[in-house]
């Protein structure tokens, strides 16, 4: 016989009946209609069913995109658990399914909107409790939108109507939620002990970033400092960890690089043999040719094709990398992460172009054939104009004329309604589609959209 929480109306009608007729006079009063009901508008008992149903959909959904890159996965930012609950209700009313919908839990949001600090956006400066408090508030607030429309159902049932299908093949407002872990608020034991709490809120997915904890910066910032390997891979080990202990064992990790934009490393790893991930990340670090005559007291060296080196430190201790070597940091990154548990990638970028996107996931998918990305359509671009360069470019690349336009000076409102600006509106709509097919872009999010429209409804 099936558990209560794993069954529709039907079902829980009879297994309630069969129930009273067990324990006779003693529940008399137990109407098996309203406890039947009771049990469909509450399917989902703990964060931890929230979990593993949300787990088993992005699953589904991932092979999906493999098969065919069409079919790509989408959310927006909420920062309450109404805006959440709003926006489900709008997703099943517009699109009729909840499918390949989720939500995306910013800590740049929470950070602004949550913390007892006060408004300080995607600095790390909330409280850990904060970000799994949110995902349990956002699931309340969808049982909730659950429990309201199929009482909506009962009432039309009990009018006569023929919704008896409708209920038996409701379609849940729970969809997954991606959550951002920042850089997991300290050492892996943080990691794991944060990991745990949002995992138990309902978390199946839990994205962490390769930034220095304590030296977080937004991902569009200048100065993000960066962490070597070996920190970040016993980071993703601690999140596994949380999701084996808690029995979520579809449980997703997003493994998040910002080294496209980093300039900077606050610690050297120590290298155990030549070509380790160690070597190759000391490889990258920018240094200065000297003799020992030349060298201070107490000052770091290193011994590179046979000759010694002094790497480049700033005066505040961080150590710097060599410049233009961000993209080949980016991809080592990538295929690190996915051959230490990694599920998905993030990869930060300062603009929106898929062409320099799929440079990028192409050689990943070199090592790694079926590398898929996480991607931010980020509200920090300023989209209009950097597709109306994009445009600018490859028609100049074609040897088409485009001396009407100035390339410096592309937002002018003359021209608006060019052949240029139109080309890049129609770049602007197609951007997640030719993503998902091109750069390997499994899931678009906008990290801060519900914090935009708050702002701009009550203006």
């Amino acid at each position: 016989m099936k558990n209560l929480s794993e069954t529709n109306y039907s079902s829980a009608l009879q297994k309630v009946k069969e129930l009273k007729a067990k324990f006779g006079n003693t529940w008399n009063a137990i109407n098996p209609e309203s406890a039947a009901r009771m049990v469909t508008q509450n399917q989902f008992k703990t964060g931890l069913d929230i979990a593993k149903y949300t787990a088993a959909i992005m699953r589904k959904d991932m092979a999906d995109y493999d098969a065919d890159a069409s079919n790509y996965t989408q959310s927006l930012g909420c920062w309450h658990g109404f805006v959440a609950q709003q926006k489900m209700i709008a997703v099943k009313k517009h699109h009729k399914t909840t499918s390949k919908r989720y939500l995306y839990l910013s800590g740049w949001m929470v950070a602004a909107l949550r913390s007892e600090f006060g408004p300080l956006p995607d600095q790390s400066m909330h409280e850990k409790t904060a970000v799994p408090s949110l995902i349990a508030e956002i699931y309340d607030f969808l049982r909730q939108a659950d429990a309201i429309e199929l009482n909506d159902l009962f009432r039309r049932l009990e009018l006569g109507e023929d919704v008896q299908d409708q209920i038996d093949n409701f379609e849940t407002h729970i969809v997954p939620i991606i959550a951002d872990i920042d850089a997991g608020f300290g050492n892996e034991e943080a990691t794991y002990l944060l990991a745990k709490k949002m995992i138990q809120a309902g978390a199946c997915a839990i994205q962490i970033e390769n930034q220095v904890s304590d030296a977080k910066q937004c991902g569009h910032q200048d100065g993000k400092v960066t962490v070597p390997h070996e920190d970040f891979i016993a980071k993703l080990n601690a999140v596994r960890y949380a999701f084996l202990e808690l029995g979520v064992d579809d449980g997703i990790i997003v493994a998040r690089t910002d080294s496209e934009g980093a300039g900077l490393t606050q610690k050297l790893p120590v290298s155990q043999v030549p070509g380790d991930l160690a070597s190759k990340y000391l490889d990258f670090i920018e240094t200065e040719e000297v003799n020992l005559d030349q060298i201070k007291d107490n000052e770091v060296l290193l011994k590179r094709n046979g000759k010694l080196v002094k790497p480049v430190r700033l005066p505040n201790g961080l150590y710097k990398f060599k410049d233009g070597s961000n993209i080949d940091r980016v991809v080592l990154d990538c295929v690190t992460s996915l051959q230490n548990g990694a599920d998905l990638l993030w990869i930060e970028t300062p603009t929106p172009n898929v062409k320099q996107i799929a440079h990028m996931v192409n050689r990943v998918r070199e090592v790694i054939p079926n590398a898929k990305l996480v991607y931010n359509n980020s509200p920090s671009f300023n989209w209009t104009l950097n597709f109306r360069k994009q445009v600018f470019e490859d028609m100049l690349e074609a040897g088409q004329d485009v001396t009407a336009y100035d390339k410096d000076n592309l937002m002018d409102v003359k021209y608006d309604g060019s052949e240029l600006c139109k080309r890049a509106d129609a770049k602007i709509k197609t951007f997640q589609l030719d993503g998902a097919k091109e750069a390997g872009i499994f899931h678009h999010l906008i990290t801060l959209p519900t914090y935009h429209t708050t702002a701009l409804h009550m203006s």
